[in-house]
């Protein structure tokens, strides 16, 4: 596998590919129903997965009933997450040694995710990676969330880049909607969710992790292809 070119930017989801925390939130909603006797169904709470809050509250709704305590349970995963995330907040794997290729090739990257600046802020200062980019697109910032263009868009706007240039790198089954609707070059690293025909469709390329990743710009830049 290679890249059709080397990316002029590079665009990052966060949770489930910076971060490890899609587990930690599967782990929060599980919790969360079993201390208020929900009783959730697991294929409703996989289905949160790369989803911003205001949607999977409608979901839960749809499938729970309009009767469901919706905004308590939110409160209670958002609690339990933040004390699982306390302790147990892991990068992926390759995240610096990729942001390190990028320092050395001097490509700008962008994070575009449906969490909260305050929650981004949080987990890049644990980890020790404030500085390592170069813009944070985050809820607020776009009109319509994942799977709609818009926060890829954003991204490639804050940054300057054509996005048909830019380089998506995603989890989520959304995420690659919303990356492969802005046109850019996107490739799926999945975490709890293995990509579909779909979503196959969609993508350039699905790799293991972000080692991969790092290995196709540093094949494309010994090619020659930088942009």
């Amino acid at each position: 596998m290679k890249l059709p070119h080397i990316p002029a930017a590079v665009i990052f989801d966060m949770d489930g590919l910076i971060f490890d925390t899609e587990a930690l939130y599967q782990q929060a909603f599980l919790a969360a129903s079993s201390a208020g006797g929900h009783n959730l169904p697991t294929t409703l709470i996989q289905s949160t997965i790369g989803v911003p809050w205001v949607q999977s509250r409608l979901l839960l709704l749809e499938q729970m009933g309009s009767d469901f305590p919706v905004d308590q349970y939110g409160r209670e995963v958002t609690e339990r997450f933040k004390v699982l995330a306390s302790t147990q907040l892991r990068l992926k794997p390759g995240v610096v040694e990729l942001l390190d290729i990028l320092d050395q090739l001097e490509l700008p990257r962008c994070i575009a995710t449906s969490s909260a600046h305050s929650t981004v802020r949080s987990h890049l200062s644990a980890h020790g990676l404030a500085g390592r980019f170069d813009a944070v697109i985050a809820h607020g910032d776009y009109a319509a969330s994942k799977p709609a263009p818009d926060p890829f868009l954003t991204a490639a706007k804050r940054l300057g880049v054509n996005p048909t240039l830019c380089l998506a790198l995603e989890d989520s089954f959304n995420g690659v909607r919303s990356a492969s609707a802005a046109g850019m070059m996107t490739f799926m690293v999945p975490d709890l969710l293995s990509p579909t025909p779909e979503i196959h469709s969609l993508c350039t390329g699905v790799v293991s992790d972000l080692h991969a990743v790092r290995k196709l710009i540093l094949t494309a830049s010994a090619a020659g292809t930088i942009r």
